[in-house]
């Protein structure tokens, strides 16, 4: 009985036995399912919001991942334009103006985003060609000018 003892003090000094005070294996640290996907959206909360949002009675491994990757990759789009735009009109800070530009400039983004409304945003700026002068008038006016003067 005293050798089964000394095993078991045995084992337990080792780690692999129970009533060790917690010193057994430390834990490896928590990666996220954000990190393990490599997105920069949070997985893990976007499917606490699919469960809570009462969407389906059950919610997939994939589909938070899949939809941050969707959600992250649109955001990133927007960033890219707003960001050119802001650039375009000689900014260092991205506002809601050029936000609107971005959105409304491109053709896929501009047919997904068509009824919502950006605060701050203005609108595109829009002439309609029947409002602007004839350019061959004015064109031919100078020209006629221009032989006018040649001849006085």
């Amino acid at each position: 009985m005293d050798t089964v003892t000394t095993n078991g003090a045995a084992a337990a000094a080792i780690g692999g036995g129970g009533g060790g005070g917690g010193r057994g294996r430390e834990r490896k640290k928590a990666v996220s399912k954000s990190v393990k996907a490599g997105l920069q959206f949070p997985v893990g909360r976007i499917a606490r919001y699919m469960k809570k949002g009462r969407y389906a009675q059950r919610v997939g491994t994939g589909a938070p991942i899949y939809l941050a990757a969707v959600l992250e990759y649109l955001a990133a789009e927007v960033l890219e334009l707003s960001g050119n735009a802001a650039r375009d009109n000689k900014k260092n800070r991205i506002n809601p103006r050029h936000v609107l530009l971005a959105v409304r400039n491109d053709d896929e983004l501009g047919k997904l985003l068509k009824g919502v409304t950006i605060a701050s945003g203005g609108v595109l700026p829009n002439i309609n060609p029947i409002l602007l002068p004839n350019k061959t008038a004015s064109a031919s006016h100078k020209s006629k000018a221009a032989k006018e003067k040649v001849n006085n």
